[in-house]
Parts: structure tokens; C-alpha cells; sequence
């Protein structure tokens, strides 16, 4: 089934994708809370550790044949760094920067959430770059499964009478 986006989709996908790393989060015991702030969407605090998250979430939609199609984390742009707003807010809100992916194809979804440290030490290929990205190729995947340090769900779609 091609996926059709409605003229609000990527608001809608925005806000899935945030209301889904909380909901994995809660049920990990963190208190969660999404927040309107440049830079951050989520903050997440887990008493028993006392870590304090403060989560940047990139939510894409992808059809048939496009599931392996990178996601823009960070945009370099001259007076517009995303990674810097990222880092300043974390310091405003006292907390760990992290970085969540949400991207659904017709038939799955994949969540991964890491910190912004170790996406940066293990993935990011910056070097100039304009933008760096999260990359979605069955080679990264396998890395990001191997890794410990990247949380990973998939949620697989079954629509058994949706078509209109």
C-alpha cells in the first residue's frame, strides 16, 4: 500500500514520533515530558540512575523503494547550527543530549534513540558536511543493532481492512 500524506502529515509524524519515544521511555521508567523548546522535543529524567535526557526527535515517512533513504539530523547552516541549539538547550535544562529517529515505511516503523556522544563518535561523517544524517542501509542497521548504546524498536503494520 503506497502511502498518501495528508497536507498535515508532517506535523502529524512529528508529533507520533515524539509521542512514541515518550511512551517507550515511561515504560522504561523515565517521567517524560515534551517540550516546545529550539533544539529539544522531549525531556526525560529516570530517578533510580538519574540520568536526564533532553531529546531531539527527526520523524520521516518513507514509501516503497525509499526505506533506506537517510534522515537529516543536523543542519550546519551559517547562523543556523541544529547541533549547537541541541547542546545549548540540554545545558539550559541540565541534561544529556540525545538524539531520536522515527521513520515508518508502508509496512514497519523503526524508533532509535541514542546520545548525541555516541552518535557523533560512531556515525556521524560531518567532516564540512552541510548536514549530517542518520543513515537507514542494512550495513548501519546492522551496526546499530550491535550496539549497545543504540535503543532500537520496530513495530511492524498489519492493516487488515484499511483501504478506502
Amino acid at each position: 500500500m503506497e502511502i498518501t500524506k495528508s497536507t498535515r502529515h508532517q506535523k502529524i509524524i512529528g508529533d507520533f514520533g515524539e509521542n512514541l519515544i515518550c511512551n517507550w521511555l515511561s515504560r522504561s521508567g523515565f517521567e517524560v515530558t515534551i517540550v516546545d523548546h529550539t533544539g529539544i522535543d522531549i525531556v526525560a529524567y529516570h530517578s533510580e540512575t538519574q540520568k536526564r535526557l533532553g531529546i531531539t526527535v527527526k520523524s520521516r515517512t518513507r514509501n516503497f523503494g525509499k526505506e533506506k533513504t537517510s534522515v537529516n539530523v543536523f543542519s550546519h547552516r551559517e547562523g543556523d547550527d541544529d547541533y549547537q541549539k541541541v547542546i545549548n538547550a540540554c545545558q539550559a535544562f541540565a541534561c544529556e543530549p540525545w538524539l531520536g529517529i522515527y521513520v515508518e515505511t508502508t509496512d514497519y516503523a523503526d524508533v532509535y534513540l541514542t546520545s548525541v556522544e555516541n552518535y557523533r563518535r560512531r556515525y556521524s561523517v560531518k567532516a564540512g558536511r552541510a548536514i549530517e544524517n542518520w543513515k537507514m542501509g542494512p550495513g548501519y542497521q546492522e551496526r546499530y543493532k550491535e550496539d549497545g548504546l543504540v535503543k532500537h524498536i520496530r513495530i511492524d503494520f498489519r492493516a487488515t481492512n484499511w483501504e478506502w
